[in-house]
Protein backbone atom coordinates (compact mmCIF):
# COMPACT_ATOMS: atom_id res chain seq x y z
CA UNK A 1 0.00 0.00 0.00
CA UNK A 2 1.23 3.62 0.52
CA UNK A 3 3.78 4.65 2.33
CA UNK A 4 3.41 7.28 4.95
CA UNK A 5 0.10 6.12 5.76
CA UNK A 6 -0.14 4.94 9.44
CA UNK A 7 -0.75 1.01 10.52
CA UNK A 8 -4.06 0.05 8.65
CA UNK A 9 -6.99 -1.61 11.19
CA UNK A 10 -7.00 -4.33 8.83
CA UNK A 11 -6.06 -5.06 5.30
CA UNK A 12 -6.79 -7.46 2.33
CA UNK A 13 -5.16 -8.34 -0.60
CA UNK A 14 -5.79 -4.94 -2.45
CA UNK A 15 -7.00 -2.57 0.04
CA UNK A 16 -6.89 -1.17 3.88
CA UNK A 17 -9.02 0.50 6.49
CA UNK A 18 -7.54 3.04 8.72
CA UNK A 19 -9.15 4.12 12.39
CA UNK A 20 -9.56 7.67 12.52
CA UNK A 21 -10.26 11.22 10.85
CA UNK A 22 -9.48 11.66 7.42
CA UNK A 23 -8.28 15.27 7.55
CA UNK A 24 -5.49 13.77 9.61
CA UNK A 25 -5.13 10.44 7.87
CA UNK A 26 -5.17 11.57 4.07
CA UNK A 27 -2.15 14.22 5.04
CA UNK A 28 0.53 11.78 4.10
CA UNK A 29 2.92 13.77 1.26
CA UNK A 30 3.13 9.85 -0.55
CA UNK A 31 -0.38 9.88 -1.28
CA UNK A 32 -0.43 13.76 -3.20
CA UNK A 33 -1.58 13.04 -6.74
CA UNK A 34 -1.80 9.10 -6.29
CA UNK A 35 -6.08 8.39 -6.39
CA UNK A 36 -8.42 7.70 -9.62
CA UNK A 37 -11.10 7.75 -7.54
CA UNK A 38 -12.80 9.24 -4.29
CA UNK A 39 -16.32 7.40 -4.18
CA UNK A 40 -18.28 8.75 -0.96
CA UNK A 41 -20.87 8.76 0.87
CA UNK A 42 -20.52 10.99 3.59
CA UNK A 43 -23.03 11.39 6.29
CA UNK A 44 -25.75 13.66 5.39
CA UNK A 45 -27.20 17.20 6.70
CA UNK A 46 -30.80 15.35 7.97
CA UNK A 47 -33.06 16.78 10.66
CA UNK A 48 -32.44 14.25 13.25
CA UNK A 49 -29.09 12.86 14.72
CA UNK A 50 -27.78 9.33 13.59
CA UNK A 51 -25.58 7.17 15.05
CA UNK A 52 -23.06 7.25 12.53
CA UNK A 53 -22.59 11.47 13.48
CA UNK A 54 -24.13 13.89 10.85
CA UNK A 55 -24.12 18.11 10.61
CA UNK A 56 -26.70 19.98 10.45
CA UNK A 57 -27.71 21.79 7.38
CA UNK A 58 -26.62 25.29 8.20
CA UNK A 59 -23.26 23.95 9.32
CA UNK A 60 -22.54 21.11 6.32
CA UNK A 61 -21.22 23.32 3.93
CA UNK A 62 -18.54 24.34 5.80
CA UNK A 63 -17.82 21.42 7.63
CA UNK A 64 -17.38 19.33 4.46
CA UNK A 65 -14.88 22.36 2.45
CA UNK A 66 -12.62 21.79 5.36
CA UNK A 67 -11.81 18.38 3.32
CA UNK A 68 -11.82 19.50 -0.25
CA UNK A 69 -8.23 20.94 -0.39
CA UNK A 70 -7.88 17.30 1.05
CA UNK A 71 -9.45 15.34 -1.64
CA UNK A 72 -8.23 18.11 -4.35
CA UNK A 73 -4.43 17.16 -3.63
CA UNK A 74 -4.54 13.02 -3.38
CA UNK A 75 -6.38 12.94 -6.90
CA UNK A 76 -4.78 12.66 -10.05
CA UNK A 77 -4.95 15.17 -13.04
CA UNK A 78 -7.49 13.28 -14.31
CA UNK A 79 -9.22 12.04 -11.46
CA UNK A 80 -12.87 12.08 -10.01
CA UNK A 81 -14.59 12.79 -6.92
CA UNK A 82 -17.76 11.15 -6.94
CA UNK A 83 -20.50 12.56 -3.51
CA UNK A 84 -23.50 10.30 -3.03
CA UNK A 85 -25.41 12.92 -0.75
CA UNK A 86 -29.08 12.93 0.19
CA UNK A 87 -31.27 15.98 0.48
CA UNK A 88 -33.21 17.10 3.56
CA UNK A 89 -36.32 19.02 5.01
CA UNK A 90 -36.14 22.45 6.63
CA UNK A 91 -37.27 21.89 10.25
CA UNK A 92 -41.17 22.54 10.73
CA UNK A 93 -42.59 22.56 6.91
CA UNK A 94 -43.16 20.69 3.97
CA UNK A 95 -39.86 22.38 2.02
CA UNK A 96 -36.33 21.32 0.92
CA UNK A 97 -32.92 22.50 2.21
CA UNK A 98 -30.33 23.73 -0.52
CA UNK A 99 -27.37 22.48 1.04
CA UNK A 100 -26.34 19.79 -1.24
CA UNK A 101 -26.94 22.37 -4.17
CA UNK A 102 -24.88 25.14 -2.13
CA UNK A 103 -21.71 22.22 -1.63
CA UNK A 104 -21.66 21.61 -5.11
CA UNK A 105 -21.49 25.32 -6.18
CA UNK A 106 -18.75 25.98 -3.12
CA UNK A 107 -16.92 23.24 -4.37
CA UNK A 108 -16.96 24.65 -8.33
CA UNK A 109 -16.11 28.18 -6.87
CA UNK A 110 -13.55 27.42 -4.92
CA UNK A 111 -9.90 29.34 -6.79
CA UNK A 112 -7.21 27.21 -4.83
CA UNK A 113 -9.15 23.84 -5.54
CA UNK A 114 -11.09 24.57 -8.16
CA UNK A 115 -13.37 21.49 -8.78
CA UNK A 116 -15.35 20.99 -12.21
CA UNK A 117 -19.20 19.23 -12.29
CA UNK A 118 -18.69 16.55 -14.87
CA UNK A 119 -22.13 15.30 -14.43
CA UNK A 120 -25.16 15.05 -11.88
CA UNK A 121 -26.57 12.19 -11.46
CA UNK A 122 -29.60 10.57 -9.52
CA UNK A 123 -30.19 7.86 -7.93
CA UNK A 124 -33.74 6.49 -7.46
CA UNK A 125 -34.09 3.47 -4.50
CA UNK A 126 -37.90 2.72 -5.16
CA UNK A 127 -37.65 0.67 -1.82
CA UNK A 128 -37.33 4.33 -0.19
CA UNK A 129 -39.86 4.72 3.04
CA UNK A 130 -42.66 7.78 2.38
CA UNK A 131 -40.99 9.91 4.60
CA UNK A 132 -41.13 12.74 6.28
CA UNK A 133 -43.99 11.09 7.79
CA UNK A 134 -45.51 14.31 8.58
CA UNK A 135 -45.78 15.27 4.95
CA UNK A 136 -46.18 12.43 3.26
CA UNK A 137 -48.50 9.82 4.81
CA UNK A 138 -50.10 11.87 7.34
CA UNK A 139 -51.03 15.55 6.04
CA UNK A 140 -50.43 14.03 2.33
CA UNK A 141 -48.81 17.59 0.84
CA UNK A 142 -46.09 16.03 -0.61
CA UNK A 143 -44.61 12.72 -2.60
CA UNK A 144 -41.80 10.51 -0.95
CA UNK A 145 -38.43 11.14 -1.50
CA UNK A 146 -36.37 8.44 -3.12
CA UNK A 147 -33.77 10.06 -5.03
CA UNK A 148 -30.17 11.14 -3.89
CA UNK A 149 -28.06 13.31 -6.29
CA UNK A 150 -24.80 12.21 -6.24
CA UNK A 151 -22.50 14.80 -7.97
CA UNK A 152 -19.69 13.75 -9.99
CA UNK A 153 -16.96 16.15 -9.70
CA UNK A 154 -13.17 15.74 -11.34
CA UNK A 155 -9.97 18.54 -11.27
CA UNK A 156 -9.98 18.93 -14.68
CA UNK A 157 -12.53 18.87 -17.59
CA UNK A 158 -11.54 15.74 -19.13
CA UNK A 159 -11.43 13.07 -16.15
CA UNK A 160 -10.90 9.65 -17.04
CA UNK A 161 -14.23 8.07 -18.29
CA UNK A 162 -15.29 4.71 -20.28
CA UNK A 163 -18.99 4.49 -20.94
CA UNK A 164 -18.10 1.27 -22.87
CA UNK A 165 -17.56 -0.28 -19.51
CA UNK A 166 -21.22 0.19 -18.03
CA UNK A 167 -23.13 0.11 -20.58
CA UNK A 168 -26.51 -1.64 -20.58
CA UNK A 169 -28.19 -4.60 -22.44
CA UNK A 170 -30.38 -3.41 -25.21
CA UNK A 171 -33.74 -3.59 -24.85
CA UNK A 172 -35.95 -5.82 -26.50
CA UNK A 173 -37.34 -3.26 -29.11
CA UNK A 174 -33.84 -2.18 -29.91
CA UNK A 175 -32.23 -5.35 -30.62
CA UNK A 176 -35.62 -6.04 -32.64
CA UNK A 177 -34.57 -2.84 -34.72
CA UNK A 178 -31.28 -3.98 -34.71
CA UNK A 179 -32.29 -7.00 -36.47
CA UNK A 180 -34.56 -5.55 -39.01
CA UNK A 181 -32.04 -2.74 -40.05
CA UNK A 182 -32.69 0.79 -39.75
CA UNK A 183 -33.72 3.79 -42.20
CA UNK A 184 -32.58 7.00 -41.65
CA UNK A 185 -34.32 9.65 -41.48
CA UNK A 186 -34.93 13.52 -39.75
CA UNK A 187 -36.93 12.92 -36.63
CA UNK A 188 -39.38 15.01 -35.73
CA UNK A 189 -37.29 16.83 -33.33
CA UNK A 190 -34.98 17.92 -34.99
CA UNK A 191 -32.63 15.20 -34.85
CA UNK A 192 -31.05 13.62 -38.01
CA UNK A 193 -30.46 10.12 -37.63
CA UNK A 194 -27.86 8.35 -39.65
CA UNK A 195 -27.05 4.27 -40.53
CA UNK A 196 -24.59 4.31 -37.81
CA UNK A 197 -28.23 4.34 -35.40
CA UNK A 198 -28.33 0.53 -35.88
CA UNK A 199 -24.77 -0.39 -35.08
CA UNK A 200 -24.75 -3.54 -32.52
CA UNK A 201 -22.52 -1.46 -29.68
CA UNK A 202 -22.91 -4.42 -27.39
CA UNK A 203 -24.82 -2.21 -25.09
CA UNK A 204 -26.79 1.01 -24.72
CA UNK A 205 -25.58 4.16 -23.41
CA UNK A 206 -26.99 4.49 -19.49
CA UNK A 207 -28.98 7.47 -18.56
CA UNK A 208 -28.12 9.51 -15.11
CA UNK A 209 -30.40 8.22 -13.34
CA UNK A 210 -29.47 4.97 -11.69
CA UNK A 211 -32.67 2.84 -10.44
CA UNK A 212 -31.00 0.47 -7.40
CA UNK A 213 -33.21 -0.78 -4.61
CA UNK A 214 -31.27 -0.54 -1.29
CA UNK A 215 -33.08 -3.77 0.33
CA UNK A 216 -29.98 -5.39 2.06
CA UNK A 217 -31.63 -7.50 5.02
CA UNK A 218 -30.03 -10.72 5.47
CA UNK A 219 -26.46 -10.76 3.92
CA UNK A 220 -23.06 -12.29 5.11
CA UNK A 221 -22.06 -8.31 6.72
CA UNK A 222 -25.69 -8.05 8.89
CA UNK A 223 -25.87 -12.03 9.78
CA UNK A 224 -22.06 -11.62 11.25
CA UNK A 225 -22.75 -7.89 12.72
CA UNK A 226 -25.94 -9.98 14.49
CA UNK A 227 -23.93 -12.75 15.62
CA UNK A 228 -21.27 -11.03 17.01
CA UNK A 229 -23.31 -8.53 18.41
CA UNK A 230 -21.68 -5.69 16.39
CA UNK A 231 -23.94 -2.35 15.36
CA UNK A 232 -24.12 -2.53 11.65
CA UNK A 233 -24.04 0.88 9.72
CA UNK A 234 -27.61 2.34 9.65
CA UNK A 235 -26.90 4.36 5.92
CA UNK A 236 -24.95 1.80 3.52
CA UNK A 237 -25.37 2.67 0.15
CA UNK A 238 -26.15 -0.31 -2.23
CA UNK A 239 -23.06 -2.20 -3.99
CA UNK A 240 -24.64 -1.50 -7.67
CA UNK A 241 -24.14 2.37 -6.78
CA UNK A 242 -20.47 2.69 -6.45
CA UNK A 243 -20.03 -0.66 -8.82
CA UNK A 244 -21.40 1.74 -11.74
CA UNK A 245 -18.63 4.65 -11.00
CA UNK A 246 -15.60 2.19 -10.17
CA UNK A 247 -16.26 0.58 -13.22
CA UNK A 248 -17.03 3.69 -15.23
CA UNK A 249 -13.95 5.90 -13.85
CA UNK A 250 -11.05 3.23 -13.37
CA UNK A 251 -9.47 -0.09 -14.77
CA UNK A 252 -7.64 -2.85 -12.65
CA UNK A 253 -5.19 -1.86 -9.98
CA UNK A 254 -6.17 1.94 -9.76
CA UNK A 255 -6.62 3.34 -6.51
CA UNK A 256 -10.23 4.05 -5.31
CA UNK A 257 -10.32 6.16 -1.55
CA UNK A 258 -13.40 6.27 0.48
CA UNK A 259 -12.89 8.80 3.09
CA UNK A 260 -16.51 8.11 4.93
CA UNK A 261 -16.01 4.48 4.56
CA UNK A 262 -18.95 3.06 7.37
CA UNK A 263 -19.28 -0.40 6.73
CA UNK A 264 -16.94 -0.26 3.90
CA UNK A 265 -19.02 -1.25 0.19
CA UNK A 266 -16.54 0.73 -1.66
CA UNK A 267 -14.07 -1.59 -0.70
CA UNK A 268 -15.66 -4.22 -1.19
CA UNK A 269 -16.41 -3.73 -4.64
CA UNK A 270 -13.01 -2.44 -5.15
CA UNK A 271 -12.17 -6.18 -4.06
CA UNK A 272 -14.25 -7.71 -6.15
CA UNK A 273 -13.41 -5.86 -9.31
CA UNK A 274 -9.47 -5.69 -8.63
CA UNK A 275 -9.23 -2.19 -8.06
CA UNK A 276 -6.67 -0.74 -5.10
CA UNK A 277 -8.65 0.59 -2.11
CA UNK A 278 -8.12 2.71 0.86
CA UNK A 279 -11.11 3.01 3.67
CA UNK A 280 -11.28 5.73 6.12
CA UNK A 281 -13.82 5.52 9.14
CA UNK A 282 -13.71 7.49 12.58
CA UNK A 283 -16.05 4.32 14.43
CA UNK A 284 -14.11 1.86 15.21
CA UNK A 285 -16.99 -0.30 15.66
CA UNK A 286 -18.64 0.19 12.01
CA UNK A 287 -14.69 -0.81 11.09
CA UNK A 288 -14.81 -3.92 12.61
CA UNK A 289 -18.14 -4.94 11.33
CA UNK A 290 -16.82 -4.37 7.60
CA UNK A 291 -14.28 -7.26 8.25
CA UNK A 292 -17.14 -9.49 7.59
CA UNK A 293 -17.13 -8.11 3.84
CA UNK A 294 -13.90 -9.72 3.16
CA UNK A 295 -13.02 -13.40 2.09
CA UNK A 296 -9.76 -12.55 4.60
CA UNK A 297 -12.08 -12.58 7.73
CA UNK A 298 -14.12 -15.68 6.98
CA UNK A 299 -13.10 -19.13 8.67
CA UNK A 300 -14.24 -22.55 6.95
CA UNK A 301 -14.58 -23.55 3.51
CA UNK A 302 -18.20 -23.39 3.46
CA UNK A 303 -19.86 -21.51 0.97
CA UNK A 304 -23.25 -19.59 0.81
CA UNK A 305 -26.03 -19.74 -1.96
CA UNK A 306 -24.27 -16.21 -3.43
CA UNK A 307 -20.96 -18.39 -3.69
CA UNK A 308 -19.56 -16.08 -0.84
CA UNK A 309 -17.44 -17.49 1.47
CA UNK A 310 -19.46 -18.02 4.90
CA UNK A 311 -18.40 -15.86 7.75
CA UNK A 312 -19.47 -19.06 9.65
CA UNK A 313 -17.46 -22.48 9.99
CA UNK A 314 -20.42 -25.29 10.72
CA UNK A 315 -18.89 -28.70 11.50
CA UNK A 316 -21.19 -31.49 10.06
CA UNK A 317 -23.05 -31.66 7.44
CA UNK A 318 -24.58 -27.90 7.28
CA UNK A 319 -25.95 -27.04 3.91
CA UNK A 320 -27.41 -23.46 4.03
CA UNK A 321 -28.58 -23.15 7.63
CA UNK A 322 -30.48 -26.97 7.26
CA UNK A 323 -28.56 -29.52 9.43
CA UNK A 324 -28.64 -33.19 7.34
CA UNK A 325 -30.26 -35.68 8.69
CA UNK A 326 -27.33 -38.52 7.74
CA UNK A 327 -25.00 -36.98 10.33
CA UNK A 328 -26.06 -36.83 13.90
CA UNK A 329 -22.92 -34.76 14.92
CA UNK A 330 -23.26 -31.38 16.58
CA UNK A 331 -22.93 -28.43 14.30
CA UNK A 332 -21.09 -25.27 16.34
CA UNK A 333 -20.02 -21.96 15.00
CA UNK A 334 -16.60 -19.72 15.30
CA UNK A 335 -16.82 -16.25 16.06
CA UNK A 336 -14.16 -13.93 14.64
CA UNK A 337 -12.90 -11.46 17.12
CA UNK A 338 -9.99 -9.07 15.94
CA UNK A 339 -6.47 -9.40 17.19
CA UNK A 340 -6.78 -13.28 17.97
CA UNK A 341 -5.26 -15.90 15.96
CA UNK A 342 -7.64 -18.83 14.39
CA UNK A 343 -6.63 -21.35 16.83
CA UNK A 344 -7.39 -18.94 19.72
CA UNK A 345 -10.76 -17.92 18.33
CA UNK A 346 -12.04 -21.70 17.53
CA UNK A 347 -10.63 -22.87 21.17
CA UNK A 348 -12.32 -19.12 23.45
CA UNK A 349 -15.87 -18.90 20.58
CA UNK A 350 -17.34 -22.14 20.17
CA UNK A 351 -21.45 -21.31 20.42
CA UNK A 352 -23.76 -24.39 20.12
CA UNK A 353 -26.01 -24.09 16.99
CA UNK A 354 -27.94 -26.80 17.90
CA UNK A 355 -28.90 -25.13 20.94
CA UNK A 356 -29.45 -21.49 19.34
CA UNK A 357 -32.14 -23.38 17.08
CA UNK A 358 -34.02 -25.10 19.40
CA UNK A 359 -34.28 -22.11 20.87
CA UNK A 360 -35.71 -20.31 17.89
CA UNK A 361 -37.94 -23.40 17.04
CA UNK A 362 -39.64 -23.02 21.06
CA UNK A 363 -40.49 -19.69 20.04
Amino acid sequence: MIRGLPEPYYKTKYGAAYLGDSLEILQSPDLLGKVDLIMTSPPFALRRKKQYGNVDAEEYVDWFLKFAPVFHSVLKPEGSLVIDIGGSWNPGQPTRSLYHYELLIRLCGMTDHKFYLAQEFFWFNPARLPTPAEWVTVRRERVKDAVNCVWWLSKSPHPKANNKKVLRPYSESMQDLLRRGYKAMLRPSGHDISTKFSKDNNGSIPPNLLEFANTESNSRYLRACRQTRIHPHPARFPAPLPEFFIKFLTDAEDLVLDPFAGSNVTGEVCERLRRRWISVDIIKEYLEGSKFRFEEFCLGNWLEKSGQKSFLIRDGEIAFGKESKSKKREPSRVIQQAGESRKKMEQKMLINYRESSYSKRKQ
